[in-house]
């Protein structure tokens, strides 16, 4: 997945304990301190004012979005979903099943399929999305409990997900709109073969 899905602007860090689940949370407020802020730290802040007001008028959860997707094909898994705003808000939403990749566009205030699917195959990755599919297949959650982990620990409502690899390890990247702010949620999954839901 790559970073403009995790809005890349987000790079803050901070600890937040939720329903016994340990998840890092990064926060860019809006309403911080601009002095001496270049012109793009503010260009940054517009763009996420957009999205986050658009964001709040759409009838379509980024849950339901990902339900949508998954059911184009049945038995697939949401490998990274991501809320666009310029012109009519969708969800850009690709899943994935043994070697199939698929990528649907969302219509986030009707749920409906916009444009032509685009279907290719794990071959057709980079390396990295590569790694990272393959990752997927050996964990046991899903995005969608990565995504009710966050919205809880984050107090917010989902836009965006995916898998991101830190230090070695992979990790669910969730981000979350709560407020005036985008949070970004990290959480790591349990090792395959331990038991429980996400890392405590």
């Amino acid at each position: 997945m790559s970073k403009k899905y995790l809005f890349a602007l987000i790079v803050w860090s901070a600890a937040l304990a939720a329903t016994g689940t340990v998840a890092d949370v990064a926060q860019r407020p809006l309403d911080a301190d601009t002095r001496g802020a270049t012109a793009q730290g503010e260009a940054e802040e517009a763009a996420i004012r957009r999205v986050l007001e658009q964001f709040r008028t759409t009838r379509v959860p980024l849950s339901q979005a990902m339900a949508i997707a998954e059911h184009l094909h049945d038995g697939s898994r949401t490998a990274d979903i991501s809320f666009e705003a310029s012109g009519t808000p969708v969800y850009r939403v690709r899943t994935i099943k043994n070697e199939h990749v698929w990528e649907n566009v969302i219509d986030a205030n009707t749920g409906s399929i916009t444009g032509k699917e685009i279907a290719s195959t794990l071959k057709e990755l980079d390396r990295e999305d590569l790694a990272k599919v393959v990752a997927l297949k050996w964990i046991k959650q899903e995005m969608a409990d990565a995504v009710q982990v966050a919205e809880r620990a984050a107090a917010g409502s989902a836009l965006a997900g995916g898998l991101i690899r830190q230090d070695g390890k992979l990790n669910f990247v969730i981000v979350v709109a709560s407020g005036d702010h985008l949070k970004e949620v990290m959480l790591e999954p349990p090792e395959v073969g331990k038991q429980g839901s996400f890392r405590h």
